[in-house]
């Protein structure tokens, strides 16, 4: 059984239709920041959102600056919520669009087609689909990200914390669910579910990353549990968290030397073929870490980047806010001014 509380569920559908705006941006920090002097090395990670085939049958067609932008990162981060398996077992539920699923020749042309290349590529696992194509789909999807060369985080058999060296820097990734889909017997000894096992290793890395899958789905504004859950954190020593499940785009925070970007929405769309329009509004959460001696490891400058998703037949075009038309440029660009305040 999931762990949704009754007020989650009964609220879904009315959030899917029309995402919350309920918050005040007053509370959060600028889409954009500089923390230090641009330090003379650098390491730059790009996080992306949710990726799933829900409604995609093919690869994306994507705009040059985004695959630029992605392509010149030096290591991406997402979240894989879709299982990778080549038939789905729960066929009625994928039909539907209740249960993910992505084959492996999906996800390697979606991401040749967004200019991610595998081997700088670093997929969660932990997050509430997981296991929706039962455990037989979840040691699929395991295996075939081993085959594409693809790192993972959030399996309880890699420990909480995985260290990726990303050019000089050691950093390390600590990622968990707090929802599921099925029974809590499923996640158990498999997907990380505990935020308390996130520490600073002993033998240390240069900097601590969490990615939560978290918060409540179709809300721009984290709840009040998720913000504690963030300061909480950051007090064990985590410099950088980058959140995914609202599938909606939600605010930063800077709470004290931590970056928080609570929610980056959906990569490729997890959600229905004919999604709202804010619900189609991603961003790509791009951070320079200092690699000089004096500041290693520090955040030196941080920017969300954000693009849309648009149908295109029977797949979707990712298409940056600027590069818009119409109207809908400006309806997306009066959504992101209410969820992130003037730089």
């Amino acid at each position: 059984m999931s762990n949704y509380p009754l007020s989650y569920k009964l609220s879904w559908l009315p959030r899917f239709l029309k995402p919350s705006l309920a918050g005040d941006a007053r509370d959060f920090a600028p889409m954009a920041g500089m923390l230090m002097d641009p330090p003379k090395r650098a390491v730059r990670l790009a996080f992306v959102g949710d990726i799933s085939a829900v409604a995609n049958r093919s690869a994306p067609d994507c705009d040059r600056e985004i695959k630029a932008l992605l392509g010149a990162a030096d290591l991406v981060i997402g979240n894989c919520e879709s299982p990778v398996v080549d038939r789905p077992s729960a066929v009625l539920g994928t039909r539907l669009g209740t249960h993910h699923a992505m084959s492996e020749l999906f996800l390697a042309e979606a991401l040749a087609a967004v200019g991610i290349a595998r081997e700088k590529l670093v997929l969660s696992l932990a997050n509430n689909h997981v296991f929706d194509q039962g455990v037989a789909g979840f040691d699929e999807t395991v295996a075939a990200l081993q085959r594409l060369g693809i790192r993972t985080v959030g399996l309880a058999a890699n420990g909480p914390v995985v260290p990726v060296q990303v050019g000089p820097l050691d950093i390390g990734f600590a990622a968990f669910t707090l929802w599921r889909n099925a029974d809590e017997n499923l996640f158990a000894g498999r997907v990380s579910m505990d935020s308390d096992e996130v520490r600073r290793r002993r033998d240390g890395v240069d900097l601590l990353c969490a990615v939560p899958h978290w918060d409540w789905e179709f809300r721009h504004f984290p709840r009040t549990e998720t913000r504690a859950l963030a300061r909480r954190l950051a007090g064990q020593g985590v410099g950088l968290i980058a959140g995914h499940h609202a599938h909606v785009v939600q605010p930063v925070e800077r709470i004290d030397g931590t970056i928080v970007a609570y929610g980056l929405g959906d990569f490729l769309s997890t959600a229905f073929a004919c999604q709202p329009w804010p619900g189609r509004i991603g961003g790509i959460f791009v951070v320079e870490v200092s690699a000089d001696a004096d500041t290693r490891g520090a955040i030196a400058s941080y920017r969300l980047h954000p693009f849309m998703r648009l149908r295109a037949g029977d797949h979707e075009r990712l298409v940056p806010v600027e590069a818009l038309v119409g109207q809908m440029r400006g309806k997306a660009q009066g959504r992101l001014r209410a969820i992130f305040p003037a730089s």
